[in-house]
């Protein structure tokens, strides 16, 4: 059955990959920017500065991707942009179906004006728990530390002491190449004595061995993109959809049911795929790899979770029962307690999946 946009923005939706900064409102951004005087916005026109931003990241690389943040977290400044930003992304989530977010960002982007890490966690907090009021989203904070950046027991130590107030993990994020993740080793050992959630950035401009590093090197319980797992994996020449052998690491990750943060959009605009047919999600799924599908960055990619599961519905042809697991296995790989995620999938999703179903069969 063909769904349509309306039927896909009605299902509930889970996010596990969300950057808080790269998903502002094109009229915020030039609304902050005037607010504390910052001159460096290419356009004060919201419709032609979503165009830079998107024009911007269609380079296939991933440095290229990342300069539009220059902007974003250049405006997000003070305390009340930063509340400003997360309230506006709860309502932006409750608009796109979203019932459960997990969204994260870098502290250290943050204090040029002179807030300190406290600050900005507290404000971003603020403006969740208010769209959470105001919207019924439920949320949850990771805080990322950078990967070309010396600050990441900081960062771990930082998201430790907001884990009562609403951060439920720790992320390494940046430029893959050059900086392998286990250079940050003491940082991740800290979360793991903690008994708190990681998950990393890897497999997206680099290899394999980034997600074998993040995995058995520094403990990650989820991944951020996977694309390149595919790399471990022989597919059948003349079947491009027929798996002819798993190597040691993509058989580990399947057998432990590791989720992957996938993020299709973001994907093909960096080069980490070459193109939305070419994308490794739809061999991952249908041979049963816990994915999960995200935005990444909204603003960025130009993209919603409808898009993500409109293009995962048309490109790899999956159906409303497919696209409900998908959402029940996000929510089962959450960072939130487990009474919390299981709440969440027989109060909210699952109702919310027959619900339509029984709509779409009167027509």
């Amino acid at each position: 059955m063909k769904l349509t946009e309306k039927i896909i923005r009605a299902m509930p939706k889970v996010v596990l990959h969300d950057h808080l900064d790269g998903g502002l409102r094109p009229q915020t951004i030039i609304d902050l920017a005037k607010d504390i005087g910052y001159k460096k916005l290419p356009t004060s026109d919201a419709g032609k500065l979503a165009e830079w931003f998107h024009r911007g990241t269609q380079h296939g690389s991933l440095t290229l991707y990342l300069k539009g943040f220059e902007h974003t977290t250049g405006v997000m400044q003070t305390e009340e942009a930063l509340e400003r930003v997360a309230y506006e992304m709860m309502e932006d989530m409750k608009n796109d179906g979203v019932v459960y977010i997990e969204t994260r960002f870098a502290p250290v982007f943050h204090t040029n004006k002179g807030l300190h890490w406290d600050d900005v966690i507290n404000s971003a907090l603020r403006g969740l728990e208010k769209g959470k009021k105001d919207f019924g989203v439920e949320y949850g904070l990771i805080i990322s530390a950078m990967r070309d950046q010396k600050l990441s027991q900081e960062m771990a130590e930082l998201a430790i002491d907001f884990r009562e107030r609403g951060v439920v993990g720790f992320d390494l994020a940046g430029e893959e190449g050059g900086f392998p993740p286990k250079k940050h080793l003491d940082a991740f050992n800290y979360i793991k004595r903690e008994n708190f959630h990681i998950t990393i950035h890897a497999g997206e401009a680099f290899g394999k061995e980034s997600i074998w590093q993040a995995i058995q090197w520094c403990g990650a319980d989820r991944i951020g993109h996977a694309t390149r797992l595919i790399e471990d994996i022989a597919v059948d020449e003349h079947e491009p959809n027929k798996i002819v052998k798993m190597g040691y690491l993509a058989q580990y990750i399947l057998d432990k049911r590791i989720p992957l943060e996938m993020c299709l959009t973001s994907n093909v605009d960096t080069g980490a795929a070459k193109s939305y047919e070419q994308h490794p999600f739809g061999l991952y799924y249908r041979y049963k790899f816990r994915v999960t599908l995200n935005t990444d960055d909204k603003l960025m990619s130009n993209t919603t979770m409808t898009k993500e599961y409109q293009i995962a519905h048309e490109v790899f042809d999956l159906g409303f029962e497919d696209l409900e697991k998908l959402t029940i296995n996000a929510m089962k790989s959450a960072f939130v307690p487990y009474k919390q995620r299981i709440e969440l999938i027989y109060n909210k999703i699952k109702p919310g999946f027959k619900k339509l179903k029984r709509q779409l069969s009167k027509y």
